[in-house]
């Protein structure tokens, strides 16, 4: 067991294990299920991510009061163009992303990772991370337990609510959750997950929460585009050496004293940021009219 970030690092070298180990350790106590059941359950939630991240591809999904019906099959269709600034396979991903924030929208099956309206960004990149490097179903499942270790110990000692820490607590949250989980699968060392995981939280630290009209849509969908390019870059510094001098459980209480020192109007209440805009008023206005 462990309650910290320190806790789990230190288990995984004591034992000389991937940080996936120790939490798959800790799972089959907690739930008394083996390990085959764990992972069976691992496998049916990526199912359910995967299809998330691809529904919204090919054509777009009809939903009712949508502000972004359509963006996941626009950005899908530019990232065949060669001449783009990111490439195919980045743009493939954050169409990926967008794809589950508008099944979210749609009211389909997605998995809140941490939370429905981030549910887009661990999906994305630990899709887009396996078929770069070839990993087969086994190593993307430990991916999502690492994911999920991560996610586990800041819902513990934070928080993971738009409305009570900002964006940085949703989004930010997910692309240090896929940050951590890309770099195990890329044979990195443990203390490179934690590594990974402070630099995206980091890169997002004070993120507020403004969703127009108080719906999930915008500017959630391309902010789970950006923090799935965010984990993709933190996983790099990570890989490459890179050092964050300040632990991760001191990145992650920094965070949460950072959300609680966010006014209200910019915790989920869409009272500030772009839902206070004038066009998002608007917008607001014709949702609720309807």
């Amino acid at each position: 067991m462990y309650t910290d970030v320190q806790e789990l690092l230190q288990r995984a070298i004591e034992e000389n294990k991937p940080l996936s180990f120790v939490v798959l350790q800790s799972e089959m106590k907690l739930t008394e299920k083996t390990e085959e059941e764990v992972f069976a359950g691992l496998k049916q939630t990526f199912s359910i991510m995967e299809k998330s991240a691809t529904n919204a591809l090919e054509e777009p999904l009809n939903s009712v009061h949508s502000l972004i019906t359509g963006v996941a099959h626009r950005q899908f269709l530019y990232s065949s163009q060669e001449n783009s600034f990111l490439g195919p396979v980045l743009n493939l991903m954050m169409a990926r992303a967008l794809s589950s924030s508008e099944t979210n929208a749609a009211m389909g099956l997605i998995c809140a990772a941490p939370t429905a309206g981030a549910s887009g960004i661990v999906p994305a990149v630990i899709l887009t991370a396996a078929e770069h490097l070839g990993a087969d179903q086994k190593k993307v499942l430990e991916g999502l337990l690492t994911a999920s270790g991560i996610g586990a110990i800041i819902t513990r000692n934070a928080t993971v609510s738009g409305a009570e820490g900002g964006c940085q607590a949703e989004c930010g949250v997910a692309a240090a959750m896929a940050a951590a989980a890309i770099v195990e699968m890329a044979g990195g060392r443990p203390q490179q997950c934690i590594e990974a995981a402070s630099f995206a939280l980091i890169n997002v630290m004070g993120l507020i929460c403004d969703p127009i009209a108080g719906l999930v849509q915008l500017p959630c969908a391309y902010r789970n585009a950006s923090q799935s390019i965010n984990a993709f870059l933190s996983a790099d510094l990570a890989l490459a050496g890179q050092v964050c001098p300040i632990p991760l459980d001191e990145v992650i209480d920094a965070m949460f004293k950072t959300g609680k020192m966010l006014p209200m109007q910019l915790r989920e209440t869409a009272l500030g940021g772009i839902a206070a805009t004038p066009t998002g008023r608007k917008l607001a206005e014709e949702i609720y009219k309807k």
